[in-house]
Protein backbone atom coordinates (compact mmCIF):
# COMPACT_ATOMS: atom_id res chain seq x y z
CA UNK A 1 0.00 0.00 0.00
CA UNK A 2 1.38 3.48 -0.20
CA UNK A 3 2.67 5.44 1.98
CA UNK A 4 0.38 8.56 1.32
CA UNK A 5 -2.81 6.07 1.59
CA UNK A 6 -1.25 4.96 4.84
CA UNK A 7 -1.36 8.42 6.18
CA UNK A 8 -4.80 9.22 5.17
CA UNK A 9 -5.83 5.67 7.01
CA UNK A 10 -4.19 6.91 10.02
CA UNK A 11 -5.13 10.55 9.74
CA UNK A 12 -9.11 8.91 9.73
CA UNK A 13 -8.45 6.69 12.17
CA UNK A 14 -6.82 9.24 14.86
CA UNK A 15 -10.76 11.19 14.07
CA UNK A 16 -12.72 7.99 14.68
CA UNK A 17 -10.88 7.35 17.82
CA UNK A 18 -11.52 10.60 18.82
CA UNK A 19 -15.08 10.70 19.24
CA UNK A 20 -14.87 8.07 21.67
CA UNK A 21 -11.96 9.77 23.44
CA UNK A 22 -14.21 12.37 23.71
CA UNK A 23 -16.86 10.56 25.67
CA UNK A 24 -14.59 9.71 28.13
CA UNK A 25 -13.33 12.99 28.77
CA UNK A 26 -16.62 14.84 28.98
CA UNK A 27 -17.61 12.41 31.64
CA UNK A 28 -15.24 13.98 33.53
CA UNK A 29 -14.40 17.24 32.46
CA UNK A 30 -17.52 20.17 31.57
CA UNK A 31 -17.97 19.98 27.73
CA UNK A 32 -17.18 24.36 27.82
CA UNK A 33 -13.69 23.87 29.61
CA UNK A 34 -12.76 20.57 27.50
CA UNK A 35 -13.46 22.63 24.52
CA UNK A 36 -11.87 25.78 26.20
CA UNK A 37 -8.55 23.75 26.85
CA UNK A 38 -8.36 21.90 23.07
CA UNK A 39 -8.53 25.35 21.46
CA UNK A 40 -6.06 26.67 24.06
CA UNK A 41 -3.81 23.75 23.41
CA UNK A 42 -3.98 23.65 19.44
CA UNK A 43 -3.60 27.59 19.52
CA UNK A 44 0.11 27.29 21.65
CA UNK A 45 1.22 24.42 18.78
CA UNK A 46 0.04 26.83 16.45
CA UNK A 47 2.00 30.04 17.53
CA UNK A 48 4.38 29.84 14.87
CA UNK A 49 2.04 30.70 12.02
CA UNK A 50 0.62 33.84 14.14
CA UNK A 51 3.28 35.88 12.40
CA UNK A 52 1.81 39.85 12.35
CA UNK A 53 3.29 40.72 9.02
CA UNK A 54 1.26 37.69 7.17
CA UNK A 55 -1.64 38.01 9.41
CA UNK A 56 -2.14 41.85 8.17
CA UNK A 57 -1.75 40.69 4.54
CA UNK A 58 -4.86 38.91 4.72
CA UNK A 59 -7.59 40.54 3.09
CA UNK A 60 -10.86 41.65 4.83
CA UNK A 61 -12.73 39.73 3.12
CA UNK A 62 -10.43 36.44 3.91
CA UNK A 63 -11.22 37.60 7.37
CA UNK A 64 -15.36 37.10 7.38
CA UNK A 65 -14.73 33.96 5.24
CA UNK A 66 -11.98 32.60 8.38
CA UNK A 67 -14.86 33.77 10.73
CA UNK A 68 -17.16 32.01 9.90
CA UNK A 69 -15.50 28.96 9.14
CA UNK A 70 -14.34 28.83 12.58
CA UNK A 71 -17.42 29.61 13.88
CA UNK A 72 -19.43 26.84 12.09
CA UNK A 73 -15.97 24.41 11.50
CA UNK A 74 -14.21 24.73 15.10
CA UNK A 75 -16.38 26.73 17.50
CA UNK A 76 -19.79 24.96 16.85
CA UNK A 77 -18.60 22.26 15.86
CA UNK A 78 -16.69 21.70 18.97
CA UNK A 79 -20.08 22.34 20.98
CA UNK A 80 -22.51 20.05 19.01
CA UNK A 81 -19.59 17.19 19.15
CA UNK A 82 -18.89 16.93 22.70
CA UNK A 83 -22.42 17.20 23.71
CA UNK A 84 -23.72 14.95 21.42
CA UNK A 85 -21.16 12.00 22.13
CA UNK A 86 -22.21 12.81 25.67
CA UNK A 87 -25.28 11.60 24.64
CA UNK A 88 -25.13 8.75 22.54
CA UNK A 89 -23.13 6.13 22.17
CA UNK A 90 -19.52 6.64 19.97
CA UNK A 91 -20.54 4.10 17.61
CA UNK A 92 -23.53 5.78 16.88
CA UNK A 93 -21.94 9.07 16.29
CA UNK A 94 -18.75 7.42 14.57
CA UNK A 95 -21.51 6.28 11.98
CA UNK A 96 -22.94 9.63 11.55
CA UNK A 97 -20.09 11.63 11.53
CA UNK A 98 -18.69 9.39 8.07
CA UNK A 99 -21.98 10.59 6.58
CA UNK A 100 -19.94 13.82 6.04
CA UNK A 101 -18.68 13.53 2.59
CA UNK A 102 -22.14 12.96 1.21
CA UNK A 103 -23.39 16.42 3.56
CA UNK A 104 -20.56 18.16 1.31
CA UNK A 105 -21.34 16.88 -1.60
CA UNK A 106 -25.65 18.29 -0.68
CA UNK A 107 -24.53 21.38 0.48
CA UNK A 108 -22.28 22.18 -2.43
CA UNK A 109 -25.55 21.29 -4.32
CA UNK A 110 -27.44 23.38 -2.34
CA UNK A 111 -24.92 26.29 -1.49
CA UNK A 112 -22.84 26.75 -4.82
CA UNK A 113 -25.09 25.28 -7.61
CA UNK A 114 -22.58 22.30 -8.22
CA UNK A 115 -23.76 19.28 -10.05
CA UNK A 116 -24.82 16.18 -8.50
CA UNK A 117 -23.77 12.99 -10.28
CA UNK A 118 -25.68 9.83 -10.06
CA UNK A 119 -23.73 8.39 -7.67
CA UNK A 120 -23.49 11.48 -5.33
CA UNK A 121 -27.03 11.08 -5.16
CA UNK A 122 -27.40 7.54 -4.69
CA UNK A 123 -24.84 8.31 -1.86
CA UNK A 124 -26.69 10.53 0.11
CA UNK A 125 -29.44 8.30 -0.12
CA UNK A 126 -27.51 5.81 1.68
CA UNK A 127 -26.06 7.62 3.95
CA UNK A 128 -29.77 9.19 4.98
CA UNK A 129 -30.84 5.50 4.97
CA UNK A 130 -28.57 4.34 7.93
CA UNK A 131 -28.99 7.17 9.77
CA UNK A 132 -32.86 6.79 9.58
CA UNK A 133 -32.02 3.14 10.69
CA UNK A 134 -30.09 4.21 13.68
CA UNK A 135 -32.52 6.47 15.01
CA UNK A 136 -35.81 4.47 14.47
CA UNK A 137 -34.32 1.75 16.06
CA UNK A 138 -33.00 3.39 18.95
CA UNK A 139 -36.43 5.13 19.05
CA UNK A 140 -38.26 1.40 19.02
CA UNK A 141 -35.44 0.04 21.57
CA UNK A 142 -36.30 3.02 24.39
CA UNK A 143 -39.51 3.75 23.52
CA UNK A 144 -42.16 3.83 25.91
CA UNK A 145 -42.04 2.87 29.98
CA UNK A 146 -38.87 3.80 31.94
CA UNK A 147 -36.54 3.68 28.64
CA UNK A 148 -38.51 6.83 27.10
CA UNK A 149 -35.69 9.44 28.13
CA UNK A 150 -32.73 7.21 27.52
CA UNK A 151 -34.37 6.53 23.97
CA UNK A 152 -34.60 10.62 23.65
CA UNK A 153 -30.90 11.52 25.09
CA UNK A 154 -29.73 9.27 22.82
CA UNK A 155 -31.58 10.86 19.95
CA UNK A 156 -31.12 14.39 20.78
CA UNK A 157 -27.28 13.23 20.87
CA UNK A 158 -27.34 12.01 17.63
CA UNK A 159 -29.06 15.31 16.49
CA UNK A 160 -26.47 17.16 17.73
CA UNK A 161 -23.66 14.76 16.14
CA UNK A 162 -25.47 15.57 12.76
CA UNK A 163 -25.54 18.94 13.47
CA UNK A 164 -21.82 18.96 14.09
CA UNK A 165 -21.63 17.25 10.58
CA UNK A 166 -23.71 19.85 8.79
CA UNK A 167 -21.14 22.40 10.48
CA UNK A 168 -18.07 20.88 9.32
CA UNK A 169 -19.62 20.17 5.84
CA UNK A 170 -20.33 24.06 5.81
CA UNK A 171 -16.57 24.70 6.56
CA UNK A 172 -15.06 22.15 4.16
CA UNK A 173 -17.28 23.79 1.44
CA UNK A 174 -15.94 27.88 2.70
CA UNK A 175 -12.51 26.85 3.07
CA UNK A 176 -12.57 26.07 -1.18
CA UNK A 177 -12.89 29.08 -1.82
CA UNK A 178 -9.80 30.76 1.14
CA UNK A 179 -7.81 27.30 -0.10
CA UNK A 180 -6.70 29.15 -3.27
CA UNK A 181 -4.92 32.43 -1.16
CA UNK A 182 -3.87 31.04 2.30
CA UNK A 183 -2.12 28.06 2.97
CA UNK A 184 -3.87 25.35 4.61
CA UNK A 185 -2.07 25.16 7.64
CA UNK A 186 -2.77 29.10 7.90
CA UNK A 187 -6.32 28.67 7.40
CA UNK A 188 -6.19 25.76 10.31
CA UNK A 189 -3.87 28.07 12.78
CA UNK A 190 -6.00 31.23 11.99
CA UNK A 191 -9.48 29.57 12.21
CA UNK A 192 -8.24 27.69 15.92
CA UNK A 193 -7.04 31.13 17.06
CA UNK A 194 -11.12 32.68 15.81
CA UNK A 195 -12.51 29.39 17.81
CA UNK A 196 -10.68 29.82 20.85
CA UNK A 197 -11.69 33.48 21.23
CA UNK A 198 -15.09 32.92 20.95
CA UNK A 199 -15.14 29.86 23.52
CA UNK A 200 -13.39 31.74 26.05
CA UNK A 201 -15.77 33.60 27.57
CA UNK A 202 -17.77 30.13 27.79
CA UNK A 203 -14.92 27.67 28.78
CA UNK A 204 -13.75 30.46 31.94
CA UNK A 205 -17.34 30.14 33.55
CA UNK A 206 -17.03 26.55 34.48
CA UNK A 207 -13.35 26.77 35.32
CA UNK A 208 -14.43 29.75 38.22
CA UNK A 209 -16.11 26.76 40.06
CA UNK A 210 -14.77 23.58 38.72
CA UNK A 211 -12.19 21.02 40.79
CA UNK A 212 -9.55 20.61 38.96
CA UNK A 213 -8.26 18.45 41.06
CA UNK A 214 -10.80 15.58 41.01
CA UNK A 215 -9.93 14.57 37.69
CA UNK A 216 -7.50 11.82 36.82
CA UNK A 217 -4.16 12.58 35.68
CA UNK A 218 -4.88 10.10 32.88
CA UNK A 219 -7.65 11.81 31.66
CA UNK A 220 -5.81 15.15 31.26
CA UNK A 221 -3.47 12.91 29.02
CA UNK A 222 -6.31 11.84 27.16
CA UNK A 223 -7.42 15.59 26.89
CA UNK A 224 -4.36 16.65 25.91
CA UNK A 225 -3.72 14.45 23.57
CA UNK A 226 -7.25 15.11 21.76
CA UNK A 227 -6.30 18.48 20.91
CA UNK A 228 -2.89 17.93 19.53
CA UNK A 229 -4.74 14.68 17.30
CA UNK A 230 -7.57 16.21 16.70
CA UNK A 231 -6.27 19.72 15.74
CA UNK A 232 -2.41 19.24 14.64
CA UNK A 233 -1.80 15.28 14.00
CA UNK A 234 -4.74 14.33 11.63
CA UNK A 235 -4.61 17.90 9.95
CA UNK A 236 -0.79 17.23 8.87
CA UNK A 237 -1.56 13.26 7.88
CA UNK A 238 -4.65 14.40 5.60
CA UNK A 239 -3.03 16.78 3.92
CA UNK A 240 0.38 14.73 3.48
CA UNK A 241 -1.44 12.18 2.29
CA UNK A 242 -4.43 13.76 0.30
CA UNK A 243 -1.97 15.96 -2.09
CA UNK A 244 -0.94 12.52 -3.80
CA UNK A 245 -4.20 10.90 -4.17
CA UNK A 246 -7.31 11.66 -6.13
CA UNK A 247 -9.92 13.32 -4.54
CA UNK A 248 -12.17 11.19 -5.30
CA UNK A 249 -10.05 8.16 -4.57
CA UNK A 250 -9.32 10.02 -0.97
CA UNK A 251 -13.16 10.29 0.15
CA UNK A 252 -12.62 5.86 0.14
CA UNK A 253 -10.33 6.65 3.52
CA UNK A 254 -13.07 8.05 5.53
CA UNK A 255 -14.73 5.11 5.57
CA UNK A 256 -11.65 4.18 8.23
CA UNK A 257 -13.66 6.82 10.65
CA UNK A 258 -16.94 5.31 12.00
CA UNK A 259 -14.97 1.79 11.80
CA UNK A 260 -12.37 3.30 14.37
CA UNK A 261 -14.98 5.07 16.47
CA UNK A 262 -17.17 1.63 16.74
CA UNK A 263 -13.59 0.05 17.87
CA UNK A 264 -12.69 2.10 20.31
CA UNK A 265 -16.66 2.22 21.85
CA UNK A 266 -16.48 -1.76 21.87
CA UNK A 267 -12.80 -1.94 23.33
CA UNK A 268 -12.36 0.92 25.87
CA UNK A 269 -16.02 1.89 26.18
CA UNK A 270 -17.43 -1.23 26.66
CA UNK A 271 -20.39 -0.44 24.29
CA UNK A 272 -22.25 -2.97 22.77
CA UNK A 273 -23.20 -3.49 18.68
CA UNK A 274 -26.38 -4.29 17.67
CA UNK A 275 -27.93 -4.87 14.23
CA UNK A 276 -28.80 -1.14 13.57
CA UNK A 277 -25.23 -0.12 13.89
CA UNK A 278 -24.37 -2.73 11.62
CA UNK A 279 -26.94 -1.69 9.10
CA UNK A 280 -26.27 1.67 9.49
CA UNK A 281 -22.36 1.27 9.05
CA UNK A 282 -23.31 -0.62 6.09
CA UNK A 283 -25.43 1.92 4.20
CA UNK A 284 -22.83 4.81 4.71
CA UNK A 285 -19.62 2.63 4.15
CA UNK A 286 -21.74 1.63 0.74
CA UNK A 287 -22.36 5.81 -0.23
CA UNK A 288 -18.63 6.56 0.74
CA UNK A 289 -17.41 4.01 -1.89
CA UNK A 290 -20.24 4.90 -4.35
CA UNK A 291 -19.50 8.57 -4.40
CA UNK A 292 -15.78 8.71 -3.88
CA UNK A 293 -14.35 5.58 -6.28
CA UNK A 294 -13.09 6.75 -9.60
CA UNK A 295 -14.09 5.39 -12.71
CA UNK A 296 -11.71 3.77 -15.41
CA UNK A 297 -10.66 7.07 -16.93
CA UNK A 298 -9.95 8.66 -12.99
CA UNK A 299 -8.04 5.39 -12.35
CA UNK A 300 -6.00 5.36 -15.53
CA UNK A 301 -5.04 8.89 -15.22
CA UNK A 302 -3.90 8.03 -11.59
CA UNK A 303 -1.73 4.98 -12.77
CA UNK A 304 -0.35 7.12 -15.71
CA UNK A 305 0.64 9.44 -13.35
CA UNK A 306 2.29 7.79 -10.64
CA UNK A 307 4.23 5.93 -14.12
CA UNK A 308 5.51 9.08 -14.95
CA UNK A 309 6.68 10.01 -11.64
CA UNK A 310 8.45 6.51 -11.44
CA UNK A 311 10.10 7.30 -14.77
CA UNK A 312 11.50 10.51 -13.87
CA UNK A 313 13.06 9.02 -10.61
Amino acid sequence: MPIHALFLIAAMALVGSNVGLGKAIVAYVPILLFALLRFAIAIACLAPWYRPARMRAVSRGEWLNLFLQAFFGTFLFTLLMLGGVRLTSAMAAGVITSTIPATVALLSWLILRERLSRRTVFSVLLAVAGIAVLNVARGTEHGGGAGGSGGEHALLGNLMIMGAVICESIYVILSRRLAQTLAAIEICAYTHLIGGLLMLPLGLMPLLSFDMASVPMSIWWMLLWYALSASIFSFWLWMKGVRHVPAQMAGVFTAVLPIAAATYGIVFLGETPGWPHGVALACVLAGIALASWPGPLARRAWLASRKEARNAD
